[in-house]
């Protein structure tokens, strides 16, 4: 699954860039936030909204599609500890959902807002989540774009994807069984490549056309395969386990006082429907919003209507 991951960024991030943007590799700046150098790309006019990659272990390069929202806010991407430009972890055991949430207090702080608007994507989703309820005083508003409420759902990730995959790329199933048959795990790089020969848009995509990449400059580390691996377990394709193995925001999301936003599409293979629909009754007090015609980026298939709807919700 790292592999298709992988392929996420890279066509995320060469689709509608425009050159009146700021460069992600020149224009930031370092800051040091508990002890590690992070990456921050900030510009924009209005309230700040910080933008939370996916992966785990994916850069801000990926979500450079939200650069219009500049018109109405200050765009605040960084790239996480481990990811991108920023400083790698010596020890593996450095990376988790909890470091990644004391960074984004820090980086809060460090920057001088006194509170922030957050926006979450995939796994940077649990990110945002894990914000707003331990700093909720300092959470403006919420956006959790395709994202997870829980483990049990990030594992039905896992066990849809793969029942996709089994049934309409047999041949694929069929040598990913073999290795696994000789031992082989979802951190093997054998593992990575085979899952690799399936399709980005297989999963991801209600129209794989909005998705082809334009050749842009290829970005520094823009999925970390140790921290992803050290985040969903070692086998974590299959059976999620460490952070990703325990995260549950179910019970907790129902307390939240700040606006927030939900955002899911009819085609994600990946934050499936039938669990993302789940929120309205764990967050019952959020706006929530289905996209019919997007899979896990309606920021790429449905910018439009994403874009307008996240400037509407955010000026309450």
């Amino acid at each position: 699954m790292k592999k298709i991951i992988l392929l996420s960024i890279l066509f995320i991030a060469t689709n509608l860039f425009s050159q009146t943007y700021p460069d992600s590799q020149k224009d930031g700046k370092y800051y040091t936030i508990n002890g590690a150098k992070i990456w921050v790309v900030t510009f924009g006019k209005g309230d700040p909204l910080f933008l939370i990659p996916g992966g785990p272990g994916g850069s801000h390069f990926g979500l450079r599609s939200f650069d219009a929202l500049s018109s109405t806010n200050t765009l605040v991407y960084f790239d996480g500890f481990g990811r991108g430009k920023s400083d790698v972890a010596k020890d593996v055991k450095e990376y988790s959902l909890q470091r990644d949430i004391d960074d984004l207090e820090a980086l809060r702080k460090a920057m001088g807002y006194a509170a922030i608007n957050v926006l979450g994507h995939s796994y940077g989703g649990l990110v945002a989540q894990g914000y707003a309820i331990q700093h909720p005083q300092n959470t403006k508003h919420l956006i959790i774009a395709n994202s997870f409420h829980s483990y049990l759902m990030w594992q039905e990730n896992d066990d849809n994807s793969n029942r996709e995959i089994k049934t309409n790329y047999p041949e694929v199933w069929e040598d990913l069984k073999k290795i696994r048959d000789k031992g082989a795990i979802s951190s093997d790089s054998i593992h990575q490549a085979i899952y690799g020969k399936v399709p980005y848009g297989f999963l991801y995509a209600y129209n794989p056309d909005k998705f082809i990449s334009r050749g842009k400059k290829p970005y520094p580390n823009p999925l970390n395969t140790k921290l992803y691996y050290q985040m969903v377990g070692k086998d974590g394709d299959f059976t999620v386990s460490s952070d990703i193995g325990k995260f549950d925001f179910r019970k907790q999301l129902k307390d939240l006082k700040m606006p927030i936003l939900i955002i899911g599409g009819r085609y994600d293979r990946v934050a499936v429907p039938f669990m993302m629909v789940k929120y309205k009754e764990y967050c019952p007090q959020a706006k929530f919003v289905m996209f019919e015609k997007s899979g896990h980026n309606p920021q790429i298939e449905q910018p439009e209507e994403d874009f307008a709807l996240i400037r509407e919700f955010l000026e309450k």
